[in-house]
């Protein structure tokens, strides 16, 4: 069976953001079959930052082609004055706060927060899945995760978090969902690619886990799911790499054990979504949403501007 990109690149883009505002819901709703139940129902499905900042990301590379940090962090911040109730983490709002003050650029700022190592937090990783779909076959796919990541992340586990999400993103663009999963191919793949020795470590301990069939419990247990890239992303890739058939269990599993619910289930949203595309999402969930349609123009249009 053909590998549908334009499907793969749709299925990105709507299940990070789907995975977004169902782990945003989980942190009021932690009952399994509740939460189904409201995801199933007729209530819209609103997402945070995390989307909001993705969307920010397609659409400079829809019009530039390539990252512009002045450009991308200013349209970051534009859309935070615009709407500051999206659940901006603190990171990103002290960045810029300092640029508005100081008038210093974004890296600058960044470098300042976390007694001047910058945060190796997970809000780089969180939006960086159309950068995975815009460079998916490009050499230049670490620098240009690094350049967006150190607008307001600038430790290096925060960029090479983020680097690593991209690449996942890009691998699972490429991968046949109708024949066997390698988990522990894929996930060598990805500690290769990353480049500081914590990353490339927590990487390795999710693949153990993976050979040992751990529970998600004991997986979240050991991983660690808050906002620090080097958890929250590892607990993601878990998830994935244990259910990649499935998108409905991937962010499920995700959004279960606490944590960062909502930046998890916009990790592993992407994940899926890539390998999987758009019509394994489940129409209902789509057409919820809320703003689809935007949506899917950004992710056709970096479909047709990415080299397929």
């Amino acid at each position: 069976m053909a590998i549908d990109l334009h499907t793969r690149f749709m299925g990105t883009m709507i299940g990070s953001a789907l995975g977004d505002a169902i782990g945003e819901r989980a942190l009021e709703i932690t009952d399994r079959e509740d939460l189904l139940a409201f995801i199933n129902g007729d209530n819209e499905l609103c997402y945070t930052d995390d989307t909001v900042m993705s969307l920010a990301t397609a659409e400079l590379l829809v019009s530039q082609g390539s990252i512009d940090q002045q450009l991308l962090g200013d349209k970051f911040r534009k859309y935070h004055k615009e709407e500051p109730w999206r659940n901006y983490g603190v990171v990103t709002s002290s960045v810029f706060n300092i640029v508005e003050n100081e008038a210093i650029d974004y890296t600058a700022a960044a470098l300042r927060l976390c007694d001047g190592s910058g945060s190796f937090g997970n809000g780089a990783a969180m939006r960086v899945a159309p950068l995975g779909l815009y460079f998916h076959r490009s050499p230049e796919l670490y620098n240009m995760a690094k350049k967006a990541a150190e607008i307001t992340h600038a430790h290096p586990v925060g960029i090479d978090g983020a680097a690593v999400l991209a690449k996942a993103v890009a691998m699972s663009l490429h991968l046949n969902s109708q024949r066997p999963f390698a988990p522990q191919v894929y996930g060598a793949r990805l500690v290769d690619f990353a480049e500081t020795p914590c990353l490339k470590e927590k990487l390795r301990q999710v693949l153990k886990l993976v050979a040992a069939h751990a529970t998600v419990e004991e997986a979240a247990k050991e991983l660690g799911t808050q906002s620090s890239v080097n958890e929250s992303m590892a607990f993601a890739l878990f998830c994935f790499l244990t259910h990649p058939h499935t998108f409905v269990e991937c962010v499920l599993c995700v959004v279960s054990q606490g944590g960062d619910r909502g930046t998890m289930g916009a990790m592993v949203g992407a994940m899926a979504g890539a390998y999987l595309g758009s019509e394994a999402i489940p129409p209902h969930w789509q057409r919820r949403l809320e703003n689809t349609q935007h949506i899917e123009t950004l992710a056709r249009e970096l479909a047709a501007r990415s080299t397929l």
